[in-house]
């Protein structure tokens, strides 16, 4: 067994250790580590060594075991599969300091020919950038950039609908694991009264009339930046802590996004997405019934949201009466 998946199951058996009765981390015994993985008690003391190399507090209790006391609260890549519990032939989670940006890692690897689908997530990007090619704010820890890898291999007509499936897919697992209330904002934005918390990008490669990779790519705010936002993000960024009430376990939301991410991924291509995409979407619409202006290049339509059509264009009814589809466009919402 490597010494990265001997690392692995020490801290998913600490992780899982129940907890003591007064709250503390739960002990799990040196033997029992021995038994897991099938080695010396000498072993295990070296493999919780390197683990507290890695910035995890792992106590020795004498006479009791180990506990793990605490742990980092950057991203870890193997904080991250200790939460995800990855089959052998689950897809691999690389874990960046610093990068350019994770989209733009996603897709070097792909065209190196990386084996897809694979997650890129990094602790800070240095051109991080949304729809339109705007710059997005990549302060360092505090927020989460992860960029999927896949290769689909599917006519472009069947995407049309990918960016807002996975969108509704991410503003669902905000509100269930942060307890929260967010929204989304047609096409790709994700927002708490108003103010925005994450943002979503798709990019492919196509040849002739195939996908061939395809990246979708995201960012979300988890805490604000240590001396707030730069007063021009202020009135209108926000971040999950700010919402919570308390801070966000970075690694623990990072790997149930992962498995949500690919989880519907793997509908979206099967087509089970279709039994509850529309239900999913109209939980989640921040547009729907209100006003909005549209902006397309130059030109502007106002009128009031009417949801999406079964190609992922927005409807909306025109201050004149007519009602058309949008398939792309910059959206303001009225204020009230």
């Amino acid at each position: 067994m490597s010494a990265q998946r001997s690392e692995l199951l020490i801290l998913q058996t600490l992780l899982d250790a129940p907890p003591a009765d007064d709250g503390s981390p739960g002990v799990v015994s040196g033997t029992t580590l021995a038994k897991t993985l099938g080695v010396s008690r000498v072993a295990i003391w070296q493999h919780l060594e390197k683990l507290r190399e890695q910035g995890f507090t792992v106590e020795s209790l004498h006479a009791r075991g180990y506990r793990l006391a605490a742990r980092p609260a950057s991203l870890h890549a193997g904080l991250i599969d200790a939460y995800r519990h990855p089959g052998p032939d689950a897809p691999r989670i690389h874990v960046l300091d610093t990068v350019d940006s994770t989209n733009d890692e996603v897709s070097r690897r792909l065209a190196a020919g990386q084996p897809a689908p694979f997650a890129v997530l990094a602790r800070r990007q240095e051109k991080g950038r949304g729809r339109f090619g705007r710059v997005w704010h990549s302060a360092t820890d505090g927020n989460l950039y992860a960029s999927f890898a896949f290769r689909p291999d599917v006519e472009p007509a069947r995407m049309q609908t990918f960016t807002l499936w996975m969108g509704v897919n991410v503003c669902a697992l905000v509100a269930s694991f942060c307890r929260t209330a967010p929204g989304i904002k047609w096409p790709n934005d994700l927002l708490f009264d108003g103010r925005k918390a994450g943002g979503m990008l798709t990019e492919a490669r196509m040849d002739a009339d195939r996908i061939h990779d395809l990246v979708f790519g995201l960012g979300l705010n988890l805490t604000p930046p240590p001396g707030g936002w730069p007063a021009e993000l202020a009135p209108v960024a926000t971040s999950l802590s700010e919402h919570t009430g308390r801070p966000v376990d970075a690694n623990k939301f990072a790997a149930a996004l992962v498995g949500r991410v690919l989880d519907a991924y793997i509908a979206f291509l099967d087509g089970s997405y279709q039994k509850t995409f529309a239900d999913l979407w109209n939980s989640y619409d921040l547009l729907r019934s209100r006003s909005v202006t549209l902006l397309q290049g130059t030109r502007s339509f106002s009128g009031t949201a009417a949801g999406i059509d079964d190609e992922g264009s927005l409807i909306l009814r025109l201050v004149g009466g007519r009602t058309e589809r949008f398939r792309a466009g910059e959206v303001t919402i009225a204020k009230k």
